[in-house]
């Protein structure tokens, strides 16, 4: 499911030597800078700058880092302007797949991401072709890794900030929102101690897909590394019935 997906991305990603954690850090600091951008440098006034702070921070980007990109992109010094671009595809034996990008060279991206699905065994397709199999969801990641945090008072907290259901799951609290106030929920519930991982709208599937061919399952994991290399692209939703 979405948040056992997401909760072993993020636990990998925390794993990660410095020259992952690099490309990490490349990826939320294109988010920032357009975060910046669209609503201003204060983190006080911008819900979205304030969670994905709170995001570098998760994967443990020095604070340092992260004023000095807040600063460049205030001040005009970050002169790429990067735009989203959202591509759909099918993995192998018809795995769904959304790749949501930030770019400065689109002809450059769409090129890329093209190859990587024909390289592992899908294609790239229209926009719509897939993404009529998902909801965009508040999704919302909570640390729970020591287990001390109290359901009840979790669910009380969760609630009163304007999530709408959660989940206890192994390491974490895994709670759903409205997609448009993600950030502001995510933040609330930051600012009452709790460790918020990750607040973003996610694409989450209606239905998922189980793949048993060993070879078909080497190359959805491959074309999943592939994408999740690349400098452009931030997220990749896909209905792949993954065991964790």
């Amino acid at each position: 499911m979405s948040g056992h997906s997401k909760w072993s991305t993020i636990k990998r990603k925390k794993g990660e030597k410095d020259g992952a954690r690099a490309k990490v850090f490349t990826k939320i600091s294109r988010e920032i800078i357009v975060a910046v951008k669209e609503g201003g440098g204060d983190p006080a006034n911008n819900a979205k700058l304030a969670t994905l702070i709170q995001k570098a921070k998760s994967n443990n980007i020095p604070n340092d880092n992260i004023d000095r990109l807040i600063k460049k992109a205030v001040g005009g010094g970050e002169k790429n302007d990067y735009e989203n671009c959202v591509y759909e595809g099918y993995g192998p034996a018809g795995v769904a797949v959304i790749v949501d990008c930030l770019t400065d060279n689109r002809n450059r991206t769409a090129g890329e991401i093209r190859h990587y699905f024909d390289k592992f065994g899908g294609n790239m397709g229209a926009t719509g072709c897939v993404s009529f199999m998902f909801n965009l969801q508040g999704v919302i990641i909570i640390d729970n890794e020591d287990g001390d945090i109290n359901e009840d008072k979790a669910m009380e907290d969760i609630l009163e900030c304007g999530g709408d259901d959660f989940s206890f799951e192994d390491g974490c609290i895994e709670i759903t929102t409205d997609p448009k106030t993600v950030g502001e929920v995510g933040e609330a519930l930051s600012k009452l101690g709790y460790k918020v991982l990750s607040a973003e709208a996610e694409q989450v599937p209606t239905t998922y897909t189980t793949l048993t061919d060993e070879e078909q399952i080497k190359k959805m994991n491959l074309l999943l590394e592939t994408l999740d290399d690349n400098d452009d692209v931030q997220n990749v939703w896909h209905n792949w019935e993954m065991n964790d």
